[in-house]
């Protein structure tokens, strides 16, 4: 796999790969998406993960585009896994990070105390974090306003981004793309992530308000609510007012 993968490691990915291709999370969500993603829509999924979101985003836009960034090799590999296996044809994988400006950062993934890696958790390493523990890898970053100038793209019809503290730096490079498109947005914001990069989950928020949307809290139930305490961490949908 050209990884660098410990045999543990080589072991997970088998597994995880199998998890990824096999089984189909989030499902609950899907009457909630239908409603912002046409058939036709174009869609940007930041931190694609192992795909769940990416084959789900590709179902409902099944006349669309897809465009998952993903910039762990570890993850990447088992996000193509899961797209083949699945015959998934209008998702395209982008090996990059997505930030407020381009460049090259470190990537830290937590080594679990068994050696596994802790992909889920993978991050963009603060200034001054110990590389003790982790798997470091160095992953291009680039913005969504500069993607999207670069593809041509026409429409930009939902953004979703989970990459563990560096939302408010994808946002950030995304301004022009918002202001031009005014797509939905689903949000994970975790108080303590963000502090990484500096940001707080009530920094994005006014951010984004200052662009004109409004943020609601998903509740366990997939209903929506206000979003209450801005460090209480959760996942939160932004409309453009």
């Amino acid at each position: 796999m050209g990884l660098n993968l410990s045999l543990k490691q080589s072991g997970d990915w088998f597994a995880h790969a199998f998890k990824s291709v096999t089984q189909d999370h989030h499902r609950e969500l899907v009457p909630l998406l239908r409603r912002f993603i046409p058939e036709d829509g174009t869609v940007i999924d930041v931190g694609a993960h192992a795909g769940q979101f990416a084959r789900m985003f590709a179902a409902i836009a099944r006349r669309g585009q897809v465009f998952s960034f993903e910039p762990s090799p570890y993850a990447r590999s088992i996000l193509e896994t899961a797209l083949r296996w699945r015959a998934v044809r209008n998702v395209t994988v982008v090996a990059k990070g997505l930030g407020d400006q381009p460049g090259v950062l470190e990537l830290a993934t937590p080594i679990k105390r068994r050696g596994g890696l802790g992909y889920g958790l993978a991050h963009v390493a603060a200034a001054g974090e110990t590389a003790e523990g982790q798997r470091r890898d160095a992953v291009a970053i680039m913005t969504l306003d500069g993607f999207v100038s670069e593809h041509g793209l026409a429409r930009v019809d939902f953004i979703k981004v989970d990459v563990e503290g560096f939302e408010g730096r994808v946002m950030a490079g995304a301004e022009e793309t918002l202001r031009r498109f005014r797509p939905a947005l689903l949000l994970e914001l975790h108080h303590g992530h963000l502090a990484r990069g500096g940001d707080t989950a009530e920094g994005v928020a006014a951010f984004l308000a200052g662009l004109g949307y409004v943020a609601q809290r998903l509740t366990p139930e997939v209903g929506l609510e206000p979003p209450g305490d801005w460090t209480a961490p959760g996942d939160f949908l932004f409309t453009a007012g």
